[in-house]
């Protein structure tokens, strides 16, 4: 990470010398040749001795590394010159989520600082005092922003507060939020295989990082952190339906984060979904006079094979079970609403019989 400089307003005139800071050297990987941003180098001599030369050249202003035969070329580092009397020195890489950051108000020729306060986006992060350095363990996304600081020197002559150049803290993602995932369905049968994974990725620049896994349902752990990022449960079974989520988390458990809520909902075996049969109440004895309406009899049996023509298949050649039975069911149904149905019909004739009785009896008391 650069770090920016420029002169503090005041009157103090700039020290008399310039201070430099060295910011950033790190050695990395070397990039595959045809990285964006460089042509390949061309390369003379033999390749295993130090006499041969290369020669890369620029096309843009990206750092990147690249490997000329046997060596290795490390990143350019910055050389930045400050006029200023206090600056604010910050990390040379990226940071990520959860690792530490630390910064620290520095004076020209490292002379004595006092009163040092702490800034993020213009507010104190803490009172003044004589810590120069501000460390935070594991950083957050939270932790983004501007920082300054600003002290007073205790140099030749009556010290004066200043203040440094703010800096711009960006703390990137780790991995994102990750998300429960069931195969084959979150509705599976009962009986049949689940598979719940937890699906994330880690940054690029962090892919050598590992994970460990976690899985819960209504509220209580199923299985504790562990490598797999899947959950297998090979036979579902109702029991096992609720709501699932997962957590993915760094081995050292500083950056943890869960997924959305899963709903799992285990289906009955496609045999014992049966329509609910209809309890109705046994038809009362019909009235003097009245024939009484008799139930159907049973259904009549399929009809066999022979009765089919010879060389054409039959579909009730060989009937299903599971069929058989819902018909059986459907039909005792049937006969059970057609009893109902005499039954009203009986009582709708001595509600009418009662009427025309009463209709009669009317005239005669009034006469």
């Amino acid at each position: 990470m650069a770090l920016g400089s420029h002169r503090t307003a005041g009157a103090r005139s700039p020290p008399p010398a310039l201070w430099a800071l060295l910011v950033a050297a790190s050695f990395s990987r070397p990039a595959p040749s045809s990285a964006a941003g460089f042509e390949a180098p061309q390369c003379e001599g033999p390749a295993s001795t130090r006499d041969s030369g290369c020669h890369a050249h620029w096309t843009g202003s990206k750092e990147v590394d690249f490997q000329a035969l046997s060596y290795v070329f490390s990143r350019p580092f910055h050389l930045i010159v400050s006029y200023d009397w206090l600056i604010l020195q910050g990390p040379a890489t990226p940071i990520f989520e959860g690792d530490p950051l630390a910064l620290r108000c520095q004076a020209w020729q490292d002379w004595p600082l006092t009163q040092v306060t702490f800034y993020r986006d213009g507010s104190a992060l803490g009172p003044p005092g004589p810590r120069r350095e501000l460390s935070i363990a594991a950083a957050r996304g939270t932790d983004s922003g501007h920082y300054h600081c600003s002290a007073i020197l205790r140099g030749p002559g009556p010290g004066r507060p200043e203040t440094a150049t703010a800096m711009a803290i960006t703390v990137r993602e780790l991995f994102p939020a990750p998300a429960l995932r069931a195969t084959p369905s979150a509705q599976p049968r009962e009986g049949g295989p689940l598979t719940l994974s937890c699906q994330t990725k880690l940054a690029p620049q962090r892919s050598a990082a590992r994970l460990l896994f976690s899985f819960y349902k209504d509220g209580r752990a199923v299985r504790g952190r562990g490598p797999s990022p899947e959950l297998q449960l090979p036979a579902a079974s109702e029991a096992q339906a609720g709501a699932y989520w997962c957590e993915a988390a760094t081995e050292d458990g500083q950056v943890w984060k869960q997924s959305p809520r899963l709903e799992v909902r285990v289906q009955g075996p496609a045999s014992s979904v049966v329509p609910p049969a209809l309890n109705l109440p046994p038809p009362k004895s019909s009235a003097p006079g009245t024939p009484a309406v008799k139930p159907p009899g049973p259904p009549p049996p399929p009809p066999s094979a022979s009765s089919e023509g010879p060389g054409l298949p039959s579909p009730l050649q060989a009937p299903d079970p599971h069929l058989h039975h819902q018909v059986g069911l459907l039909l005792k149904q049937m006969q059970d609403v057609r009893a109902l149905l005499g039954h009203l019909v009986l009582e709708l004739r001595d509600l009418s019989s009662h009427l025309k009785s009463g209709a009669r009896k009317g005239p005669a008391k009034r006469a």
